[in-house]
C-alpha cells in the first residue's frame, strides 16, 4: 500500500459545507455522483490533499475543499498524467489546484489574500475519473496505489504512508 483515503467528502452546491461520506460513487468521464462538480468531460472534478498539508495549515479534512483527504507523502510532487488507483477507480492527476481567495473567506481568515499565499503549491491535485470497475465505488480507508507517472514521476519509492 503506497497510502490511503482518510476522508471522503461531497459537494453537493457551491458556497456550502461538503458533505463527509464514508464512501463515493465515481463516474468515469464525470465525477463522484452528487459531487456539482461531477459533469461530462470534468477533467478537473476531484481534489486530493494530503492529510500533512491539512495539519500543518491547522485544517480539518475538506476545508480546503477536497473530495478525497489522503495520506499519500508527496502527493503535490506528483506529474500531470499520473495515474492512482483507489477502490474500484482510477484516478489521472490533471494537475495542481489553485488557491483562491474564496477559501480563506468560507473558512473565516482574517486576512483571506495572505491564507491563498500560504496555500500557493500546496491545494492539492486535481484529477478525473479516468476509469471505474464494477459499481465504481472508493470508500474511507481504500489503499491508493500510483501506478504510472508522468517524464518526471517520482517512483513508488518514495511514498512511504504516514504511521502514527
Amino acid at each position: 500500500m503506497i497510502g490511503r483515503v482518510v476522508s471522503l467528502q461531497l459537494h453537493e452546491a457551491h458556497g456550502r459545507p461538503l458533505r463527509p461520506v464514508e464512501e463515493a460513487r465515481a463516474l468515469p468521464d464525470h465525477g463522484l455522483a452528487g459531487d456539482v462538480h461531477a459533469r461530462p468531460g470534468g477533467r478537473r472534478s476531484v481534489l486530493l490533499a494530503d492529510v500533512r498539508t491539512l495539519a500543518a495549515l491547522g485544517l480539518s479534512p475538506g476545508d480546503l475543499r477536497e473530495q478525497l483527504t489522503v495520506d499519500l507523502p508527496g502527493l503535490d510532487r506528483l506529474p500531470a498524467g499520473t495515474l492512482i488507483e483507489v477502490g474500484e477507480v482510477v484516478l489521472e492527476l490533471t494537475g495542481p489546484c489553485a488557491p483562491c481567495r474564496h477559501i480563506g473567506e468560507l473558512l473565516g481568515r482574517d486576512d483571506p489574500e495572505a491564507f491563498r499565499r500560504e496555500l500557493l503549491g500546496r491545494r492539492g491535485m486535481l484529477a478525473w475519473v479516468r476509469a471505474a470497475t464494477a459499481e465504481g465505488r472508493l470508500r474511507v480507508g481504500d489503499a491508493l496505489v500510483v501506478v504510472t507517472g508522468g517524464p518526471s514521476t517520482v517512483g513508488p519509492a518514495g511514498f512511504e504512508p504516514a504511521t502514527s
